[in-house]
Parts: structure tokens; sequence; C-alpha cells
């Protein structure tokens, strides 16, 4: 029988003989036909993943030097671009399509002989906080059915978590890796904005989003980010000086006695934070200062404004990517006749495009419509730098902040979904990172009394995904200990 702990013990297994590519890949295949009530997968490539894992045994079977992802089994986000395979982000305007070309992060993971295994349902552009707003249905949550797995990137994470496969990338915008990896008790990995190309990364809002990386445990999740974050000449936003090379050797480095941590005073007391979840939190901080860590409460009083200027902000800058899709040149075509143009144009992307990303791009266009534009759109502007000036000040005498991924855990299918005021509120602790371009994780550290894991959301400065991960792999180990 197949089992993965970890790949450093994968390719361990492999190097003795023990199991094989093939035999891990029909393990998943298997398990994805097992669990198809939860609707994780919108395509599987099961012939193309066996022959690529029937070519790997072999080059091992003669002699050949195995690379740092041999064999290892990934899936994608519907956002991410694989040649010649389809992506939708999973909506009806995008039915169809076929990539022409890789993403960057799929050619590194390619290149270190990693094997696909197919593309994971999200919310519909990435757009969402559930994975309720796709046009595949709704993904459950594995560990309880009757519960979302978070968005947008839900398929990605109930992948990784019910055994579909042994790592997944997802893509965080506001939040869309963590909260996710929050809800089903997995690790979600945000890196700062610029650390991993967004080249083939179809958009939602361009300074925000990111490419994630889901795992079951931080040294998997800090290997894969040290292979994907390569530079790249097809993404100008790319940090160019910042080196990720390395990271996975010094991730048990520090000790955890070293970090100065803070967390925010208006955070652990926000009225939307659940009792227990504070509580869990408000226990590890108390033992962390035991251990020697500084740990401080700071006042931020800027936390009741991030929300509203992510969602002016990222409404803004989607009403301008999403203008593209207009079922012309692929996609969506409407069946109905139309007298012009423009009524076609219309037809198609009233057909194509949800309810969540019309409210969206309306949104946008409200924001950036004249005698609006300056009461919100540069209003939001302003406010985003502040976050940024006063996040640089924080860093400037902690290493660390600490704070719940999300106020609740899991929520029931349907809850918030008739309410998107209440459903953005919930992004209140994860659009920092994004409005601010820091890097950002949540590990599984806890269960609630309801039976749900939550997790811990630690964050550090820009440009120090090594610290993130170093205080993020010795809390998680002294934990299970």
């Amino acid at each position: 029988m197949f089992s993965f702990n970890d790949i450093e013990q994968y390719h361990l297994d492999l190097k003795h003989q023990k199991t094989s590519c093939k035999t891990a890949v029909q393990f998943y295949l298997d398990s994805i036909a097992s669990q198809t009530h939860l609707n994780a997968f919108v395509e599987v490539y099961a012939e193309e993943a066996l022959n690529r894992a029937l070519a790997l045994d072999n080059l091992r079977l003669e002699g050949k030097v195995i690379k740092r992802l041999h064999g290892v089994v990934i899936a994608l986000k519907d956002v991410i671009c694989y040649k010649d395979h389809k992506v939708t982000a999973a909506s009806k305007i995008l039915n169809g399509f076929v990539s022409m070309y890789h993403a960057s992060v799929v050619q590194y993971l390619l290149d270190e002989e990693a094997i696909i295994i197919g593309t994971c349902n999200c919310d519909e552009f990435a757009m969402g906080s559930s994975n309720e707003n796709s046009s595949y249905g709704n993904v459950l949550n594995p560990i309880d059915n009757t519960k979302v797995p978070g968005g947008s990137s839900g398929g990605s994470a109930v992948a990784v978590k019910a055994n579909m496969c042994m790592i997944s990338l997802g893509s965080d915008t506001g939040g869309s890796v963590r909260q996710p990896a929050d809800f089903c008790g997995i690790v979600g990995l945000k890196p700062g904005y610029g650390s991993v190309s967004r080249y083939g990364l179809i958009a939602f809002a361009s300074s925000f989003d990111q490419i994630g990386i889901f795992g079951n445990n931080i040294k998997d999740v800090t290997l894969v980010l040290e292979i994907i974050s390569k530079t790249d000449d097809y993404d100008s936003t790319m940090n160019q000086k910042q080196s990720l090379e390395n990271i996975y050797q010094q991730l048990e480095v520090k000790t955890i006695k070293n970090y100065r941590i803070a967390f925010f005073k208006e955070v652990m007391n926000h009225p939307m934070l659940d009792f227990e979840i504070k509580n869990q939190i408000k226990n590890q901080l108390d033992a962390l200062k035991n251990e020697g860590c500084i740990v401080e409460e700071i006042d931020f009083d800027l936390l009741d404004y991030v929300v509203p200027t992510y969602y002016i902000l990222t409404a803004a800058e989607a009403s301008s990517n999403l203008s593209r899709y207009d079922g012309v040149r692929y996609g969506h075509q409407t069946s109905e006749k139309t007298n012009s143009l423009n009524e076609y144009y219309v037809k198609n992307r009233s057909e194509g495009f949800g309810k969540e990303v019309k409210r969206r791009i309306m949104l946008g266009n409200f924001v950036l419509s004249s005698g609006y534009m300056d009461a919100y759109f540069t209003k939001a502007q302003q406010v985003r730098t502040l976050l940024i000036e006063k996040t640089t000040a924080v860093f400037k005498n902690y290493d660390v902040i600490v704070m719940p991924t999300s106020p609740v855990t899991a929520f029931k299918l349907n809850e918030k979904k008739k309410d998107p005021v209440q459903m953005y509120l919930a992004d209140i602790f994860t659009v920092f990172a994004n409005l601010t371009g820091i890097p950002a994780i949540s590990i599984p550290l806890f269960k609630h009394n309801n039976g749900m894991p939550f997790g811990l959301q630690i964050l550090s400065k820009k440009e120090n995904e090594l610290t993130l991960l170093q205080f993020a792999q010795q809390l998680s180990t002294q934990n299970k200990n």
C-alpha cells in the first residue's frame, strides 16, 4: 500500500525500490476516482501521468541522477496555464479554451521531473472565499462534506488534504491559498509579491495576484518555493534582486526563542473572531513567550479599512483584466441571434460570466467611473500606501506578525452565499498580506471543539520568506512533539 509523508522520504523509498512513480500515480488516480463527490478536480490527466511515471521509473533504472521533484505528483489550480491542456478559470466564458504555452511555474516543475496529475476546481476567475462560484459546481470539504473547503483555491486544498496528490498550486489574491488551507487543515503559503512569476496565471487583480503552494508539511512547500521562484523575463513585476536559492537547506537553522513576535490588538479583540480560535491562539502566544520569544501586542488602527480598500482596488483591476473576454476569439459564444457587435458582446458576457464575477466587474467600473474615481479608487490607493508604510515600520522591530487565518472555521455550504458582504468580511485577516505585498503562511496547529481544524497565520516582511518558513517550521515541529 502506497503512503506519502514527505518528498524526502518518498525519494528514499524510490531509491531503495520500496515504491515507484507508477505506483504513486496509480494510488492518486484511484484516490481521485473514489472521491469524485468532492468535486475537487476539473480534469485528470490519467494516461499522461502514468506514461510520465513510467518514463521516470526507467530513468532511475538506467542509473540517471534524479532531480529535486522527481516523480512528485502535483495538481494545478484551473487558472494556471499548462500547454495543450484546457484552462478555464472555472468559467463558462473560457469553455473549451486550450493553453498554447506553459506558465513559468509549470515549466519549472516539469524541468525538475514533477508529474502533473490534473487541474483543480476553483471559484470563477479566483473570485470567492468558499468555492461556491464555480461553473463546475461546489467543492466539498473532505473533513465534513456539509461545509465549504474555502476559496478560491478550494479544489487545490482538497486535493492535498484528501490524498489526491502530494503538492498542489493555487493562486492567492486576498487569501485564496491560506484560507482554504486553514479550513482543510493543511499548509498554505502565499509568497511575497514578486517572488514567483505570474506568467501564465490568469489574472484577477494583477497587483495582488500571487501563485501559492499547498502541502502537508512546510519542508515540501519550501522545496517547491525554491524551485518555482526563479527570476523570469516574462514577468516584469518579479523582484530581480531577491534569491530564494538554498532556502530548503536553511529551513531548520534558527531556534524559536530568538524571534520577536507581534500581534495586533484590533485583530485579537475583533468582534468577528470566534472565541475558541482567539483563546487557542492566545495560549500559543503565551507558550512562545514562556520559551523566551519577545511577544508583544501592538496597535494597528487601519484594520477596519483593509477589506473595503481590498475590494475597491481588486474590483477595479478585475474589471480591466476581464474586459478581454468577449467571446470573439475564444470562449463562450451565444447561440442567440444578435443585431450588433455590441449586443453580441453583451450576450456572450451575460451568459459566460457568473453572478459574483459580474458583481465585481460592475463594482470595478463604478469605482473607476468619472466623478467617483477620486472618492473611491484614489482614496483606496492612498490607504494602501499607508498600510505599506505602517507594515514596514512594524517589521523594523519584529521578525513576524501572527494572527488568525480566518475569524471562523469552515462554514456550511450556502451559509454566506446570499450575503456577499458577509462573505467579503470573512477575508478580513488575509487580505492584509496582499495589500502590502508581504509573504504569509497558514499552518495547521489547532482543532476546534466543532471538530474542524484551524491554523495560525504568520507574516514576515517583504523579501524575507526564509524567516517566515523557519519560524513556521520550528512552531510546527514543536506542536507535533
